[in-house]
């Protein structure tokens, strides 16, 4: 009101000036209240990495498993694997005593006749002698290493090489890329890898993709994203990539990325599958180096030749257990297989490069970032860089020469670079 204390002078304000007043004595007030409640509601939406229920998942599998995990009795130094290192993307520390107990299961899992085996008193197999083996990488320690018995190792490597340059999975057993990949990481780890142990090897996967442009099981089969990693990455180690139809490959990959869910299929018309991210993603990477290594100047030196942020949402939004663990897609059981190579997807999406020229692409809050990973051997760079160092050391076993080599090949040089085996700029 306005005019003198006298009742007849005082008359009311007209109701435009009254809501002039009140808004710009309130407007700060009300924007900023806006502006927070819209900040609160964003955030709350945002993907979050679901740290400590993985973290709880994961620490709990390795002292105790349900019975539902008994048809895994093959399989038991791939759980070890699938678990310490989904730990050591999460970068969380494995107790002394606990890796302690690994590397001590891990030795009973070895086979006399060298290579480790599913389980104590299995027959040796390249599966889980690639598992054992970055598991033992990934623990790290002289416990660790010592358990591998490098000689035999290579006399059981030479007993599933078959004359073509392809490799049996066991003694017996049937012939396809995962093999090749398997026999050839072990063996750059270690330092007992040598030209004659893989010859013809590189011709034999460069057989194995087809006209897709990626890599089948054996050669004619369907391209499918397993076995395309493990033949790219097995020539990768042999320095033998160039050799591929590289551009193909690169066709073939970027379009198994879904158009709506983000994720990657493994074969063409196939569903989206957590598992997948790392498949099919961690083939990026290596693409990326070896078309530098071809001298391709189009390359970006920031990011892979997909869409990390979509694979980093379905990971995210679709693939987490609330009570830890991840999965395949929505509506299916949590696994410390997927849990693994979810994890190892997301790592791939989230950094770029190596140590020299490094790009990190966080989606969401910074908690959600993961330790990088290897895209060649999948376990943490510093781990592959410290089991080079410890057994480039030592000799390589004599073994070759009980299979007709000569002493003087040696280890091959790519074995030796392998171990920098991402992006060089």
């Amino acid at each position: 009101q306005t005019g003198s204390f006298s009742k007849e002078q005082r008359q009311p304000l007209p109701k435009s000036i009254c809501v002039y007043i009140f808004y710009h004595a309130h407007a700060l007030n009300f924007w900023m209240c806006i502006v927070t409640k819209t900040s609160v509601f964003f955030t709350c939406c945002m993907p979050t990495l679901l740290r400590e229920q993985h973290y709880q998942y994961l620490k709990k599998g390795l002292r105790h498993l349900s019975d539902s995990y008994e048809c895994l009795d093959a399989s038991r130094p791939w759980l070890c694997y699938w678990i310490l290192h989904s730990l050591e993307l999460l970068e969380e520390p494995i107790p002394a005593a606990v890796a302690s107990d690994v590397c001590q299961f891990l030795a009973r899992c070895q086979s006399p006749t060298g290579g480790f085996a599913g389980g104590p008193g299995q027959h040796a197999h390249l599966a889980p002698t690639y598992a054992a083996v970055n598991a033992l990488c990934i623990i790290g320690t002289e416990e660790a290493y010592n358990v591998i018995d490098r000689e035999k190792l290579l006399d059981f490597l030479w007993s599933v090489k078959q004359p073509d340059g392809s490799f049996v999975m066991h003694v017996g057993g049937e012939v396809d890329v995962r093999s090749a990949y398997c026999a050839a990481s072990v063996a750059s780890l270690t330092n007992i890898l040598t030209p004659k142990l893989f010859e013809d090897t590189p011709s034999w996967i460069l057989r194995c993709q087809n006209w897709e442009g990626g890599l089948g099981g054996v050669p004619g089969l369907e391209a499918h994203g397993g076995y395309t990693f493990c033949g790219t990455a097995a020539l990768v180690i042999l320095g033998k990539e160039h050799m591929l139809d590289l551009k193909a490959l690169l066709r073939w990959v970027v379009s198994r990325q879904m158009r709506f869910e983000g994720g990657f299929q493994g074969r063409c018309n196939k569903l989206v599958d957590g598992c997948y991210s790392f498949w099919q993603a961690g083939l990026l990477p290596l693409l990326h180096r070896a078309f530098f290594k071809e001298g391709e100047s189009q390359l970006s030196r920031q990011r892979w030749m997909f869409e990390q942020q979509a694979l980093q949402e379905y990971i995210l939004l679709c693939c987490q257990n609330p009570a830890g663990g991840l999965l395949d897609k929505p509506g299916k059981s949590r696994d410390f297989y997927h849990t693994c190579y979810c994890l190892s997807g997301l790592s791939i999406a989230q950094h770029f490069g190596n140590v020299d020229l490094h790009h990190e692409l966080i989606l969401g809050k910074e908690e959600n970032r993961l330790a990088p990973t290897h895209p060649v051997y999948n376990i943490c760079p510093e781990k592959v860089a410290q089991a080079l160092q410890h057994f480039h050391q030592l000799p390589v076993p004599e073994a070759d020469q009980r299979h007709g080599a000569s002493s003087a090949d040696g280890p091959s040089a790519p074995a030796a670079s392998s171990g920098s085996a991402e992006h060089q700029s």
